[in-house]
């Protein structure tokens, strides 16, 4: 667990869950649902990844550089990012990081596991083919931010809407869904991938976590309320 409760992380808790009361009542009534996902276990998918959002599954570490006005610009990344930067920062050595590499639970496993259902039960080939798209604008508008780690915009899956309403409004839903979590994780790998350790770096690097959940969750929760209309 690397985030911690600060005052721009109780705004997203309130206002993703001033979302999830609605959705709960729609639920309820069985009215909205992603592809084969009914009402139910739609919820408690939405439910558990705001709850486990924090929960991290170390996978390998690699060394990453300290960037030099790190130290100056902590408090701030920290009131943006709701992450311990300075806490980070004191390591035993100086100009490097011991990069933790880690697996979000609620932005990777939760939602992947969706994934490979509606796959499974759902159009594949509209959400590849979306999904691809995704996966080279989410590398290109990736952002390394040192002592954070990889970003990517909140609201960069919408861009499936349109096309999934195009390839298939049939399954619009499904679609979007998928399409965007496996766009956002394949772009946020590449970037990953490619990243310039000598350059910038951070003491954690979290794959559907820090820089890119809240993109994860928007998703999920557009995707739901999508439904209603398909």
């Amino acid at each position: 667990m690397r985030g911690y409760v600060n005052r721009a992380e109780l705004k997203m808790i309130a206002i993703f869950g001033s979302i999830l009361l609605p959705i709960a009542i729609l639920c309820y009534e069985n009215k909205i649902s992603i592809g084969s996902i009914t009402s139910f276990p739609l919820f408690v998918m939405l439910l558990l990844m705001l709850v486990t959002r924090n929960i991290e599954i170390p996978i390998t570490s690699m060394r990453t550089r300290k960037a030099e006005l790190l130290s100056q610009n902590a408090l701030v990344l920290e009131k943006i990012y709701s992450v311990p930067v300075s806490e980070e920062l004191i390591t035993p050595k100086e100009r490097v990081f011991d990069t933790k590499l880690t697996i979000n639970f609620a932005g990777v496993i939760i939602p992947l596991v969706a994934v490979v259902y509606l796959l499974i039960t759902g159009p594949i080939t509209e959400s590849l083919e979306i999904a691809l798209i995704i996966t080279v604008i989410t590398f290109l508008a990736s952002e390394m931010i040192d002592g954070v780690g990889i970003e990517i915009p909140d609201y960069i899956g919408i861009i499936a809407f349109p096309l999934a309403l195009i390839l298939s409004p049939n399954n619009a839903d499904s679609v979007i869904f998928t399409s965007s979590i496996l766009g956002i994780l394949a772009g946020y790998i590449a970037s990953l991938l490619t990243l310039d350790g000598e350059k910038n770096g951070s003491a954690y690097i979290s794959i559907g976590g820090t820089g890119s959940f809240k993109a994860i969750y928007v998703v999920a929760l557009i995707s739901s309320l999508i439904s209603y209309y398909t």
